[in-house]
């Protein structure tokens, strides 16, 4: 059958920024996971109309009272999916424009699921827009044309159109799955357009826990006053992106001697770099644990 005449779906799942959190905005390096407990699924259904669907949870538009709606904006935000998979298709297809990558005709309808934590450091709104975009890529027959090395900064693209400030980090390793070493040195951004992205074998990882908070915060609005500093030649911040880029380097390292030890020394020492340096501008939600 046709590819454009059947149902299309596609996960994302959640990601662990394990090391060097947060220095992939600040052309530093990384090492994150994605966690096969959680994930966001999008459907992709051919249609005569283009049609996004809101979710009957996420984008609740019927409350039961006055004080129902103002306790979900409290805790929830006024932001569901439907945001994100209208900024998904607009970059896809201006991307595609842009790169003289003919679209079929023909329309669809799409819809999501997601059982990721809101706000809780685990990148469930990326997830969301990593699925969608997946789903148009097949759907449109062009994964081809569409180097995989690319797609993480259309997902960022997607998210950046409605004002989310974030790196490229958690679309790296939604997109490649797994464990992923990334190296986004000026150098490279600029001469390449994106990161050098290294699967490491997940199985080198020792057993982990983790903890995530229940009083989530929006973690784009705490991003935005440390970019800002950034940006303005704050020498405290630089030097600490610097060497948070630096327990990226060595702990994938010690990954790759399985030492341990020394993966939880460099863990507890990028935390505490977060709380110390950053204490008033980048919270922390979620806690990463060796067993």
């Amino acid at each position: 059958m046709d590819q454009g005449s059947v149902t299309i779906e596609h996960k994302a799942y959640a990601r662990v920024g394990l090391l060097g959190n947060p220095s992939d905005v600040y052309y530093g390096r990384t090492i994150s996971f994605s966690l096969g407990n959680f994930w966001a699924s999008v459907k992709l259904e051919p249609s005569e109309h283009l049609i996004i669907n809101p979710h009957p949870v996420h984008d609740l538009v019927q409350f039961q009272s006055l004080d129902h709606l103002v306790n979900r904006l409290q805790n929830e935000g006024y932001y569901g999916g439907v945001r994100l998979l209208m900024s998904i298709c607009k970059v896809f297809h201006n991307y595609s424009k842009l790169n003289n990558i003919e679209l079929h005709p023909g329309n669809f309808t799409l819809s999501y699921e997601t059982n990721i934590p809101r706000q809780t450091g685990l990148s469930g709104s990326s997830a969301i827009v990593c699925a969608a975009l997946s789903c148009l890529l097949d759907f449109y027959k062009v994964r081809h044309l569409v180097k995989v090395e690319v797609r993480p900064s259309l997902i960022l693209s997607a998210e950046q159109e409605l004002g989310i400030v974030a790196g490229l980090q958690d679309r790296v390793a939604q997109v490649y799955g797994g464990l992923v070493y990334m190296d986004f040195s000026k150098e490279n951004m600029d001469n390449l357009g994106h990161g050098i992205y290294t699967p490491m074998d997940i199985s080198l990882l020792p057993p982990l826990h983790l903890i995530y908070a229940e009083n989530p915060s929006d973690s784009g609005k705490l991003h935005s006053t440390v970019r800002q500093r950034w940006l303005n030649g704050d020498e405290f911040i630089i030097s600490s992106m610097q060497e948070v880029a630096t327990v990226a380097e060595e702990g994938r390292t010690a990954i790759l001697a399985k030492n341990y030890q020394k993966l939880a020394e460099l863990m507890n020492h990028n935390f505490d770099l977060r709380r110390q340096d950053l204490s008033n501008c980048l919270l922390i939600s979620i806690h990463i644990f060796i067993s």
